[in-house]
């Protein structure tokens, strides 16, 4: 199943008290809570919606919530969506749990830098961003976690992780061609100087868009410079027909794709693994050359 499953899967195997605290920090976090909703107490930990999702909340909020909940009811785990895609934001720290497994979806920051595993109760992530074709998930459990089995008795085989475990992930035929070609994907990275040289080649895209964009007299980041996102830059001009210029024009100098979703609007340019720096750059010069067109110049450093 595709990521969108694990918003199930999660608490139907690590519910075991029915408590689970969520940070809801845009659209696929914000499924996955109310998805959890309907197992147990899904507990709202912080959020960011009163300003459209365009930061992380205050990790500090965010750590004193966990600790008062944990001292209370208690949690099963806390869950965070590590990036979120539509809004340009992602988490530059992670919450401290204490002993709350944390649970992350890191489907799309997933190969883009290094990651400490151990950090995490779970993580997933569906392959299509930066592992693979759609159509394959990648979990990483803790043993301990689905020691005794799902949380609920009527959870089914199939999406129960002890059992998915056991069996090597083939309890049914597997996609073994979407598997395939992870697995070219993480000899590539491999090669190509592991997830070091992957954050610093992808820390360098996005900052030559984030940098063009502070220096703009069009175009602003619709994220908070604190939360920026390794992955996807979000942008627009404040002008609806000419964020839509701008995306018919990028169409002719065949760059696609740039089109904002409708829930922050604007522009989106998403910068995964395989984007080259010469793809960013050649966005940047046609930023440059329809801000030049519509009579402003960028601002001097």
């Amino acid at each position: 199943g595709g990521a969108t499953l694990q918003f199930a899967v999660i608490p139907m195997n690590l519910m075991r008290r029915g408590r689970a605290g969520y940070v809801v920090t845009g659209n696929f976090a914000n499924k996955a809570y109310k998805e959890a909703a309907k197992y147990g107490e899904a507990v709202l930990l912080a959020s960011s919606e009163d300003t459209n999702f365009d930061r992380i909340p205050t990790m500090a909020n965010i750590n004193a919530r966990i600790a008062a909940e944990d001292a209370g009811d208690g949690l099963d785990y806390v869950y965070i969506c590590q990036n979120n895609t539509i809004f340009g934001t992602m988490y530059h720290e992670l919450p401290n749990c204490g002993d709350v497994p944390l649970v992350a979806d890191v489907s799309s920051c997933f190969l883009s830098q290094p990651l400490d595993v151990e950090r995490y109760g779970l993580i997933y992530a569906g392959a299509q961003k930066n592992a693979g074709a759609a159509g394959v998930t990648v979990v990483i459990v803790r043993d301990d976690l689905i020691a005794d089995g799902p949380a609920f008795a009527q959870t089914p085989q199939y999406l129960d992780l002890k059992t998915q475990a056991a069996k090597g992930s083939m309890l049914n035929t597997p996609n073994t061609f979407g598997i395939y070609v992870c697995g070219k994907v993480f000899r590539w990275v491999e090669q190509t100087g592991g997830l070091a040289a992957m954050a610093e080649r992808n820390w360098a895209k996005a900052n030559l868009l984030y940098d063009l964009l502070e220096n703009s007299r069009l175009f602003h980041g619709t994220a908070q410079a604190g939360s920026r996102s390794i992955a996807n830059v979000t942008f627009r001009t404040g002008d609806a027909e000419l964020d839509a210029a701008f995306v018919a024009g990028a169409a002719e100098h065949q760059i696609q794709n740039v089109k904002g979703h409708r829930l922050v609007g604007g522009m989106r340019a998403s910068v995964y693994n395989a984007v080259t720096m010469e793809d960013v750059q050649a966005l940047a010069s046609y930023m440059k050359d329809f801000e030049a067109q519509h009579g402003l110049s960028p601002r001097s450093n």
